[in-house]
């Protein structure tokens, strides 16, 4: 077991400065298709990150997370729901894949059939990030602050370890929350409670 540990705690993301190769939309796109396997980002200063895949808990919490926002959405229609293998490609340049977004109908319905097709040029309305072993906290946090910049509504930094939940929110200061047992989308997915037994 002291093996297994070791080796989740080492297992951490790589960046690689790929600035000289100016790479377009297109060949990022093709990078990623041609290379499912991995999980790859792209930061707005061009560097390539690649992150490791999840273990089988971190996954089995995320699932939990997704099925519980696309359900509420399912029965809303209020917008789309996203998986953490889906691109978005945010106005600074930086290319994130949270570990579940939504997006209201009406974004959604102003993209055309092949932008749907792509990365989503575009800011979700709303994250997840859920925090796995080898994540790094602060890594998380900036990653955070990068979609409340560049438009994010609401996000939620659910940190297993710790049992905290760090609420970011358009122009205010972060919410941190010791061992709450529900979330509420607020304003943002009304009526939508995230039930967190199921993921603590």
């Amino acid at each position: 077991m002291d093996h297994i540990d070791t080796f989740t705690t080492m297992v951490n993301a790589i960046q690689i400065n790929l600035d000289f190769l100016n790479i377009t939309d297109e060949q990022f796109y093709q990078i990623c298709e041609n290379n499912r396997d991995l999980r790859l980002e792209k930061n707005a200063q061009g560097d390539l990150i690649i992150m490791p895949p999840t273990g089988g808990e971190t996954g089995d919490k995320n699932a939990a997370i997704t099925a519980q926002l696309w359900t509420w959405n399912y029965k809303s229609k209020l917008g789309v729901v996203f998986d953490s293998s889906t691109g978005f490609k945010l106005p600074n340049n930086a290319y994130r894949s949270p570990d579940a977004a939504w997006i209201p109908l009406e974004k959604w319905d102003n993209l055309t059939v092949e932008q749907r097709q792509k990365f989503l040029h575009l800011s979700p309305d709303f994250i997840i990030e859920l925090r796995s072993p080898s994540d790094s906290l602060k890594t998380l946090r900036d990653k955070m602050q990068e979609y409340i910049d560049n438009g994010t509504q609401l996000g939620w930094l659910i940190n297993r370890q710790d049992k905290q939940i760090e609420i970011y929110r358009q122009g205010k200061d972060v919410e941190i929350l010791d061992n709450p047992q529900t979330l509420s989308g607020e304003n943002i997915l009304p009526s939508f409670v995230l039930e967190l037994d199921l993921i603590w």
